[in-house]
């Protein structure tokens, strides 16, 4: 609004200070030309008074009339005289019709004005005639031989006139100096509050985010290096917000990139902070978002609580649908009181599944050479004591010592076997082979025990279709898998082996209708000694060494190649891999 505004009060007070001193120069002027004016009335009255005493001293000698005549022609039309040559004897003029004569007998009875006759000295008055308001000047002196008097008196309206028309002048410049001051005083408040306007401006803009408007540096004083200034705490302004959006922003990033959640609440238990993973576990505790508050487990509340008021650090893990959390908790200081709490959520449901494979591995490389080694040195034993009896009693023992050994051999050329692709040493040598030749053999190894098993074994094979792959390992890869799907699939069962060529990649489906598997444990089908449950696994047996698939995935990864299941169960199994031509 214009009245609020820095430009009208510069301008009103410009305003108000001019018109104050023009308002106190007025005052003395008019009193200083109203004083002028009468005392120089009264110095011309008084000369006046002197040049008719100085005619009456010189025409002594001659007629009264021709010595008033001569009078009559010293005088100012507005002036009027009365002469008195004694107490008795005057003579009046009477040239200004608009003053009336006044009567002798007033010049003596007049105390201060009468004292002429009698002090022999001059006296000057204003003051108003008898039965008239008229205002007079008259001044008064004696005669040169003391005998008489001149009084020389003229109406105070001419000195009010010539006053009147200085008064005039007077407002009238005063009032062409208000309007020039107005004019003025609006030219400069507008000029100086320009920049001061503009900075307003680019605060509002600056407010609002916006660093990029600059403020015009118009002048070289005080105003202009406020410019100065404003420009350069703008440009310092953008330089560190920008950096606080920039670490705002990579914090936001490594928030967000986090595998842990990461929950930040103040004094109040009110959620500050919180990322993706920590909504995640969140919701995996049955926790709902009530708009846009987050209102904590009870449990978490009273942790973070402790957290808080006790200033210590709390652990603790936690069990949710399955999945195994850590929460670390601290607390978050701000100088030396603790203001909130931070809350690290860590998912260790993979390390949990990882320690549990690495005690599974354990477990089963001991059960899988402890049983090799016990037959052997329970066979071995028996030779040496000399239980077996004949040739052939000792050539059956030596024979399952000899299997047994090899069972060991190869157990442990399939972890060294392992252990070399996970270090990236497998060699693959490509070559281009006939697909359904390869399948032929390969499917018709087992096909006396799927007849003994009562298994259907089937395949779909294109003919005449060749590939790039090293025919040695992708036989490994399917030997595991059909052995996988026979160990699975319950008498009268179906195992179907397809092959099919789909943008450039070959895909091997190996699909059976068995026991299928539990869908939590598809992640870690392919881990070493992994081994799905034991109720699941036909006639309630164990067989395999649980690397067959973990090394599969190994082998198809090497060729460039991917290797997954889809599995539901009591329903069944597809295992899916495939080989890219290039």
């Amino acid at each position: 609004m214009f009245w609020r505004s820095v430009v009208f009060k510069l301008w009103l007070t410009i305003i108000l200070l001019v018109a104050f001193v023009l308002l106190i120069l007025t005052v003395f002027l008019l009193e200083f030309f109203e004083d002028f004016y009468v005392q120089d009335a009264e110095e011309n009255l008084m000369n006046q008074a002197e040049n008719v005493a100085t005619v009456l001293h010189q025409h002594e000698d001659e007629e009264t009339p021709l010595t008033m005549d001569t009078i009559d022609q010293l005088l100012a039309p507005q002036m009027r005289v009365t002469v008195f040559f004694n107490e008795h004897d005057y003579w009046q003029n009477d040239f200004d019709t608009h003053l009336p004569a006044i009567e002798p007998s007033w010049f003596v009875s007049n105390e201060e004005i009468s004292g002429v006759f009698n002090s022999n000295e001059s006296m000057r008055k204003i003051t108003t005639l008898p039965n008239s308001n008229a205002e007079i000047i008259i001044v008064g002196m004696p005669t040169v031989d003391g005998q008489g008097a001149i009084y020389v008196y003229q109406s105070l309206e001419v000195v009010e006139e010539t006053t009147t028309k200085a008064t005039k002048l007077i407002l009238l410049a005063a009032t062409i100096a208000i309007v020039l001051t107005t004019i003025f005083a609006f030219f400069l408040s507008t000029r100086i509050t320009a920049p001061l306007i503009k900075m307003r401006k680019v605060a509002g803009e600056l407010s609002r985010g916006e660093f990029n408007t600059k403020v015009p540096v118009l002048t070289h004083d005080e105003i202009g290096e406020l410019a100065i200034s404003f420009n350069r705490m703008r440009r310092q302004l953008n330089y560190h917000i920008s950096a606080l959006n920039q670490e705002k922003s990579q914090l936001s990033s490594i928030l967000k990139s986090m595998a842990d959640g990461v929950i930040t609440v103040n004094k109040q238990l009110g959620v500050m902070l919180i990322n993706p993973p920590a909504e995640q576990f969140l919701s995996q505790i049955n926790f709902k978002k009530q708009e846009e508050d987050y209102t904590l487990p009870q449990e978490l509340r009273q942790a973070l609580q402790s957290v808080i008021e006790d200033e210590n650090e709390y652990a603790r893990e936690v069990v949710a649908q399955g999945r195994n959390f850590v929460l670390v908790m601290t607390p978050l200081y701000i100088g030396e009181e603790a203001r909130g709490a931070v809350a690290i959520i860590r998912d260790m449901t993979e390390e949990r599944q990882l320690d549990k494979l690495r005690k599974d591995f354990l477990a089963n490389v001991s059960h899988e050479l402890r049983t090799p080694i016990s037959m052997m040195q329970g066979y071995s034993e028996a030779i040496v004591d000399d239980i077996a009896e004949t040739k052939e009693e000792k050539q059956e023992l030596a024979q399952i010592i000899y299997d047994e050994s090899l069972r060991m051999g190869r157990l442990v050329n399939e972890l060294l076997d392992l252990a070399r692709m996970e270090a990236g040493h497998i060699q693959i040598s490509k070559e281009y082979v006939s697909v359904k030749p390869f399948v032929d053999r390969i499917v018709k190894k087992f096909h006396s025990i799927a007849e003994e098993q009562n298994i259907q074994l089937t395949e779909q094979v294109p003919i005449n279709l060749q590939y790039p792959f090293d025919p040695d390992r992708i036989e490994q890869v399917m030997t595991n898998l059909i052995d996988n799907a026979m160990r699975h699939t319950p008498q009268d069962g179906e195992i179907e082996v397809t092959v099919e060529e789909v943008n450039r990649e070959l895909m091997f489906h190996i699909k059976d209708n068995g026991s299928g598997i539990p869908e939590e444990d598809l992640p870690f089908i392919f881990e070493r000694f992994y081994k799905s449950d034991k109720a699941r696994t036909r006639n309630g047996q164990k067989k395999g060494t649980g690397l067959g698939l973990s090394i599969a995935k190994h082998i198809v990864e090497a060729h460039g190649g991917t290797i997954y299941a889809k599995s539901q169960i009591d329903e069944g199994t597809t295992f899916t891999f495939t080989i890219p031509r290039s």
